[in-house]
């Protein structure tokens, strides 16, 4: 995962991109075979370990999901971290310090 959080102003802008399949289920493989359903489902977001974004997620999201969002109240040196768990139980952390 490949995190960025700037600060500007009063608003951070927080980058991510998770590295993932995203595989609808409906996708063949060389040999014709269905490449199995395989997607994330739950995407959280905290601020100094206070959740500020919940998502859930469906096959409709690519592959390799880039997410941007934006929020209020967070300053340099905060902590934002995503999280993520899919269908098949895996799941993916990553955080990053605020900077301007």
């Amino acid at each position: 995962m490949k995190m960025r959080a700037k600060l500007t102003g009063e608003v951070t802008e927080v980058k991510v991109i998770i590295s993932h399949p995203m595989e609808t289920g409906r996708k063949k493989d060389d040999f014709g075979q269905l490449i199995p359903v395989h997607f994330i489902q739950l995407v959280v977001a905290t601020l100094n370990e206070n959740p500020v974004l919940e998502m859930q997620w469906g096959t409709g999201i690519s592959k390799n999901p880039y997410l941007t969002f934006h929020l209020k109240g967070a300053k340099v040196g905060d902590k934002i971290a995503v999280s993520w768990v899919d269908n098949l139980g895996n799941t993916g952390t990553g955080d990053i310090l605020v900077a301007t």
